[in-house]
């Protein structure tokens, strides 16, 4: 059964199906042709995956998320991030990374960061001298900081397929969020040095109390999740629903930017949004049976184990075989259709689970880079008005960047779990 949906998987892929509908269909090709589970199976398997309360929080993120676009939250963390470093070389690059960086606590996806950072800042970059490659190269690596650091929708769905503490992976997130920015902000600083490019002027005491006063609410929205999942006010599912309450209060009460015929707009597109990642994960759930049922997992397991049981070696195949799985794969679909075959493999040679899962979900991201998907590259790319090959060569140095960090956070488990052994 294994062959027949590996061999209808590329025939759909290669055609140019959504990766979603190739998922299910090439499921349903495999049960269908080889007659060996019943047809039932297809629907109990597509909704026990998603028949699950924890996964009740990506709807609400992705909510929370459209909510503060709309409540001006993009401006103000620029503003925010400007007081620190935009007086240095390549000021705006280096706003870039750290209004992402606050971003991703807000927002928790890579392309939704992207698109809000790049939307403020790629124009202006341009307009004071920085070249259109640069200016989207360093959006688009700074977007891939979405996923790390909490909210994170793909650390969600990892916890569920894992049984991971969703609030471990979430505070174990912050480190290497952290490190990935000081590597880009490095790397931007290195390159603007190279070119020449300006810093911003340094800015008045009035104006940073300003911008601190009207950026400090989006800075809180993180330090309130990850406060009341460790004080046990509310579960990292509840946070959801929490950060959808408090995005729509600042936006509304504090900002005064939204409107309330904004909202059909803003609940549609999260609707969207939804319905495409929960049936992504219905069919990936589906594809992953079949693999689970010819035991493919166990023959990954052996076979790895026949070249080393050092957990070390391990992790470095895994990150060599996600990276090219992220170079055509999103994350979530990724982790969906990896995890049920590495997770017993890693579980065997004693890798925990909260590191693998962080080190995993860092690693499909830096495929967010990386032709010929690379959703954060093409987004950056059509607001800077760079095509993709000349985005793909710019973005070169922040990747190598990445990558070194990768293999920090991959042989020092500390990066990740210190945070939340100290917390407990």
């Amino acid at each position: 059964m294994t062959i027949l949906l590996f061999a209808s998987f590329t025939f759909f892929v290669i055609i140019g199906m959504p990766v979603a509908f190739t998922l299910g269909l090439s499921s349903l090709v495999a049960i269908v042709l080889t007659g060996t589970a019943p047809l039932t199976v297809i629907v109990q398997r597509m909704f026990a995956s998603i028949d699950s309360f924890s996964l009740m929080a990506i709807p609400m993120f992705i909510l929370a998320g459209g909510i503060m676009d709309i409540g001006g939250i993009s401006r103000r963390i620029v503003n925010f991030a400007n007081i620190f470093v935009g007086a240095v070389k390549g000021g705006l690059a280096m706003v870039g990374v750290l209004g992402s960086m606050i971003f991703a606590g807000v927002s928790g996806s890579a392309v939704a960061d992207t698109a809000a950072m790049g939307m403020v800042l790629i124009p202006s970059m341009i307009e004071k001298g920085y070249d259109k490659e640069f200016s989207g190269s360093v959006i688009a690596a700074a977007g891939t900081i979405g996923p790390i650091i909490p909210p994170s929708i793909p650390l969600v769905v990892y916890g569920v397929i894992a049984n991971a503490s969703i609030g471990d992976l979430f505070i174990g997130g912050v480190i290497p969020g952290v490190l990935i920015g000081i590597a880009l902000m490095l790397t931007s600083y290195i390159i603007a040095r190279k070119k020449d490019y300006p810093s911003e002027k340094r800015l008045t005491y009035k104006q940073a109390f300003q911008y601190t006063k009207e950026g400090i609410w989006a800075v809180l929205m993180p330090v309130v999740i990850l406060g009341g999942i460790l004080g046990g006010i509310f579960t990292p599912t509840e946070a959801g629903v929490v950060a959808v309450v408090y995005s729509f209060v600042v936006g509304k009460f504090i900002y005064k930017e939204i409107k309330m015929n904004q909202f059909p707009a803003v609940f549609k597109d999260a609707i969207i949004n939804t319905v495409s990642v929960m049936f992504l994960i219905a069919t990936a759930s589906l594809f992953s049976w079949i693999l689970t049922y010819d035991r493919i997992p166990q023959m990954v397991a052996e076979a790895f184990l026949s070249l080393s049981n050092n957990p070390f070696t391990i992790l470095m195949i895994i990150n060599v075989l996600l990276f090219i799985l992220g170079t055509f794969m999103d994350v979530v679909p990724g982790l969906i259709l990896m995890m049920p075959v590495l997770l017993p493999l890693v579980e065997s040679v004693g890798i925990n689970l909260v590191h693998f899962g962080v080190v995993v979900v860092y690693n499909l991201c830096i495929g967010l880079l990386t032709p010929p998907v690379g959703p954060t590259l093409c987004v950056a790319g059509n607001i800077a008005k760079v095509n993709l090959t000349e985005m793909s060569k710019a973005v070169m140095p922040f990747m190598g960047a990445m990558l070194i960090v990768l293999l920090i956070i991959t042989y020092f488990p500390g990066t990740v779990l210190w945070l939340p052994s100290l917390l407990k």
